[in-house]
């Protein structure tokens, strides 16, 4: 288009315009959309009025809930948009529909903004979030100027046929924009699920977890399959995929699968379930959450251990709750010669009974082990109801005993290390002495 073209189109454009100010059908539009706008603002006031913003919705999803929070606090836009589509309609049949073309821009904004509204309430990404408020803006751009379905044409047109399956841009749009949609949905419905699920006292932890993980594949699943067939994608039509992708979970999904399929075994033997204490290598902690590919430990300082469900089922595992959370806790200690091993036990054996923590219905036991070189060596065992703060007992078990044998004379051996250089000489002779 050159310059006098434009020119030309502008003048068109400008002349319309006047044209368009100029008729009293202008105006006709102008007062309708006002009184609209009136009806609007009262029916919002009214509605903030008679509901309560803060219990709406309470027992929903939170996604949900926010939703329709923003829905009533957008009823403002939703009515006046609604009055406006009705008078467009009225008046479309009464007489020309250039005669409404007013009524029709506003609709059409109008609705493009509660859209926006309504989308970006339940988004956080800030990406996503601009990407919808763009494309909304420009598909009612495009309807306003009539451009809307010659551009949907154009997506059309361009294809690529792969077997059975023609796809077009247009086609992986909506495609998108459903996939989305119905994996928020399936979000919301798989998280209002688990909620109900970890609320019910009757289910194991274990059961629990798998309950979930079932409810979420399944929800997904369906999910997808509704999706694509909403657009016009035939399964079948994939099947020339599956070959490569069994290919590509034989060779490079090999581990996620492999633990995917330890979670569910984990699951089903209850081996392992939420809130046990284990011991996993070098690494105790209480389990936090199963997850499909990993299992989350709290090792209590700050720190959580990622365990891959594939190495709970094919390496040891300790785990301090399977049965009961009785726990018994073993202090090894010595003294010197000079003490009565029969007074050390008795000693020993109420200081662990003094304990709060020790269990009155299994009394301790300490036992004599070993008369070694260094002193006579005690094994002293007890049981706690919970193996939570283990060292701590013990820690506290052995202070108590520190100060019953400093109060009883009672000495514990250690060993001393003298070295003797004779005439400067090289040798060297080391003794080791225990006091007495």
């Amino acid at each position: 288009m050159d310059l006098k073209d434009l020119m030309e189109f502008l003048q068109t454009t400008a002349r319309s315009v006047g044209a368009e100010i100029a008729s009293p059908w202008f105006y006709l539009q102008f007062g309708l959309m006002l009184g609209a706008a009136g009806i609007a603002w009262a029916s919002e006031a009214a509605i903030r009025n008679r509901i309560d913003m803060t219990s709406l919705a309470m027992r929903w999803p939170l996604p949900l809930r926010h939703f329709i929070r923003v829905l009533v606090g957008s009823a403002s836009t939703a009515v006046f948009t609604f009055l406006v589509i009705v008078e467009r309609v009225v008046m479309s049949h009464a007489t020309w529909p250039s005669r409404s073309y007013l009524l029709m821009v506003a609709a059409k904004l109008g609705l493009a903004w509660l859209v926006i509204r309504l989308v970006t309430s339940v988004l956080r990404n800030a990406f996503i979030v601009k990407l919808v408020s763009v494309t909304a803006w420009f598909v009612a751009a495009l309807s306003i100027i009539g451009q809307l379905d010659a551009t949907v044409d154009l997506l059309d047109s361009f294809a690529i046929v792969l077997g059975g399956l023609r796809l077009t841009p247009l086609l992986l749009i909506k495609a998108g924009a459903l996939l989305i949609i119905a994996l928020w949905l399936t979000n919301i419905a798989s998280n209002f699920a688990e909620s109900r699920i970890n609320s019910t006292a009757d289910l194991t932890p274990s059961v629990q977890v798998l309950l979930i993980k079932i409810i979420r594949i399944g929800l997904l699943t369906v999910a997808v399959v509704i999706a694509l067939d909403a657009v016009g994608i035939n399964l079948s039509a994939l099947a020339v995929f599956s070959g490569a992708v069994g290919v590509g979970i034989g060779i490079g999904l090999q581990k996620i699968v492999a633990n995917f399929i330890s979670g569910i075994i984990l699951l089903a033997d209850k081996s392992v379930k939420p809130g046990d204490l284990v011991t996993i290598g070098d690494n105790t902690g209480r389990i936090s959450a199963m997850k499909t590919r990993y299992i989350s430990v709290a090792a209590g300082d700050g720190r959580e251990f990622l365990v891959p469900n594939e190495d709970l089922v094919t390496q040891k595992v300790v785990n301090w709750t399977y049965t009961d959370k009785n726990t018994l806790v073993k202090i090894a200690f010595g003294t010197n010669y000079d003490a009565d091993p029969r007074l050390v036990c008795k000693l020993a054996a109420e200081t662990a009974t003094a304990h709060p923590r020790a269990q009155k219905g299994k009394p301790p036991n300490c036992i004599l082990t070993e008369f070694a070189e260094a002193g006579m060596k005690f094994s002293l065992t007890f049981w706690i109801a919970d193996p939570d703060g283990m060292d701590n007992v013990k820690s506290d078990v052995m202070l108590a005993l520190w100060d019953a044998f400093k109060r009883e004379g009672i000495r514990v051996p250690y060993p001393v290390r003298e070295i003797r250089v004779r005439g400067g000489a090289l040798p060297v002779e080391t003794t080791v002495e225990v006091p007495s």
